[in-house]
C-alpha cells in the first residue's frame, strides 16, 4: 500500500514532511511519496519527492486576483507544468492507494484527478480570515476526511454540511524541540522561506539597526529556511554594510554591523524560537509557529498594493493579537516594538493569543494514525 502526499505552498510541503514521518513511525511498509504542486520539495524531506515540478515566481501566492504575479508564473511555463502535473496524477491511481492533499482546494481538485480517496489537510483558509465559498465546499464533499485548522473554520463547515474535523494545531508541531540555543536576551529573526526573504532580511536587519541606537547592544538569530541558501543572506548583509564572519552549519555565518549580532541558524526552528523574547518576522508559516508557541511576533506593515501587503493583512486577521503590525520604516519599526516591550499587559495577550487562536498541538500525530487507519481498512476489505 502506498501513500501520495500533494502540496501546494513550501509551508504545506513542511507539513507533508511531518505527517508523513509519523505515518513512518506508525506503519513503516506503508510507502510514501511527496509531489509537490509548488516549488521543488528539495527542503529536509522524509520521503521521496516524484512527479513534474518547477519553481515559479510566485511560490504559490497567486491569490487576490494578483494577476502581475500569475503573468509572472505563465511566463516561467506554468501551463506546461499544469498540463504535465495532470498527466501524472491521471496515472496515479496505478501506483498509489490514496492521497493526502495539504493546502487550498486547489490542491484537493488537483488530487480528485487520480481517482483516488483524498484526505484533504485544509490548510490555507480559516473562518478567521475567509471562509470556504460554496464551490469549495463542494469540492471539499468529495474527500474522504477533512481536516482543517482551527476549530472555528471545523464548526463552520459542518454547519454547512461539510463534514470537517481540526485534528490539533499540524503547524505548532513542526518544530519539536524547545531547546534554548543560548541564554540572555535575543531576538528572531524570520524573513521567510520564498525569493523574497533575502531583501527581507535585509529590511529586518536595519530595524534591529535601530533598536541597537536606542537599547544598546542587539543580538538576533536569522532563520535560514530549508529551501534558501545561507550564502545569499551573508552576500544580501554584507552588500548592505554588514561585516560578515564565515561559519559552519548550523550557524553558517554570524553578521555584524554597529552595536548589533546576528547569528544565521539552519536547525530546527523550535530551538531558535525557544531563544527568542520575541520575533521580527516576514514568513508565512514560520510566524504562525512562532505564534502557536506563545512567541511575541512583530511584522512589518507594507503600504504596498502587492500581494505582500494583502499577504500581512490576511495573517493579522488570522492571528489577531498574536501579532503587531509596526511601520515598515526602520527607526518608526524599532519605536513601536520599544513600546510593546515595555507594554507587559499587551506582550501578555500575545503570548496567549496565539495559543488560543490555533489550538493545541498534535494535529499531525492524529491525521497520521486516522489516514493509516484507513488505508489498513481498505487492505483488509480488498
Amino acid at each position: 500500500m502506498r501513500i501520495l502526499f500533494i502540496s501546494n505552498g513550501h509551508g504545506e510541503s513542511a507539513i507533508v514532511d511531518r505527517i508523513a514521518d509519523e505515518v513512518r513511525r506508525l506503519e513503516p511498509s506503508l510507502g510514501r511519496a511527496h509531489f509537490p504542486l509548488v516549488g521543488l520539495g528539495d527542503g529536509d524531506a522524509c520521503v521521496p519527492v516524484v512527479g513534474p515540478r518547477r519553481s515559479l515566481p510566485s511560490g504559490g501566492l497567486v491569490a487576490m486576483g494578483n494577476i502581475r504575479a500569475f503573468v509572472s508564473d505563465v511566463r516561467a511555463g506554468f501551463v506546461s507544468l499544469f498540463f504535465a502535473q495532470v498527466r501524472f496524477l491521471r496515472s496515479a491511481h496505478r501506483a498509489y492507494d490514496l492521497i493526502v492533499a495539504v493546502g487550498d482546494v486547489y490542491a484537493l481538485g488537483m488530487a480528485l484527478l487520480a481517482r483516488l480517496p483524498v484526505v484533504f489537510v485544509g490548510t490555507a483558509k480559516s473562518a478567521y480570515v475567509a471562509p470556504y465559498g460554496s464551490l469549495e465546499r463542494r469540492i471539499m464533499r468529495r474527500a474522504v476526511r477533512i481536516y482543517v485548522r482551527d476549530e472555528r473554520t471545523a464548526n463552520r463547515l459542518r454547519a454547512l454540511n461539510v463534514p470537517a474535523r481540526f485534528a490539533g494545531n499540524v503547524i505548532a508541531d513542526l518544530h519539536r524541540s524547545n531547546e534554548r540555543l543560548a541564554e540572555g536576551r535575543w531576538i528572531g529573526v524570520l524573513p521567510g522561506s520564498r525569493g523574497a526573504a533575502y531583501a527581507d532580511a535585509v529590511r529586518l536587519a536595519a530595524v534591529l539597526i535601530e533598536l541597537g541606537k536606542s537599547g544598546g547592544s542587539v543580538r538576533a538569530f536569522l532563520s535560514v529556511a530549508p529551501t534558501l541558501q545561507a550564502k545569499d543572506f551573508a552576500d544580501a548583509l554584507r552588500h548592505a554594510g554588514w561585516t560578515i564572519c564565515e561559519g559552519s552549519n548550523p550557524t553558517p555565518f554570524t553578521a555584524l554591523k554597529d552595536e548589533v549580532q546576528i547569528v544565521a541558524w539552519t536547525g530546527d526552528l523550535g530551538q531558535l524560537l525557544a531563544s527568542s523574547e520575541f520575533v521580527l518576522g516576514q514568513a508565512g508559516t514560520a510566524n504562525e509557529a512562532a505564534a502557536s508557541w506563545g512567541v511575541p511576533l512583530v511584522a512589518l506593515a507594507d503600504d504596498r498594493s502587492d500581494r505582500s501587503g494583502w499577504y500581512r493583512m490576511r495573517q493579522r486577521r488570522l492571528l489577531g493579537e498574536a501579532l503587531a503590525l509596526v511601520p515598515a520604516e526602520p527607526s518608526q519599526a524599532a519605536a513601536a516594538v520599544n513600546a510593546l516591550l515595555s507594554d507587559s499587559e499587551q506582550l501578555s495577550r500575545m503570548k496567549r493569543a496565539g495559543p488560543e487562536r490555533l489550538g493545541p498541538p498534535g494535529g499531525a500525530r492524529r491525521i497520521a494514525v486516522e489516514t493509516v487507519e484507513f488505508v489498513c481498512q481498505r487492505k483488509l476489505a480488498s
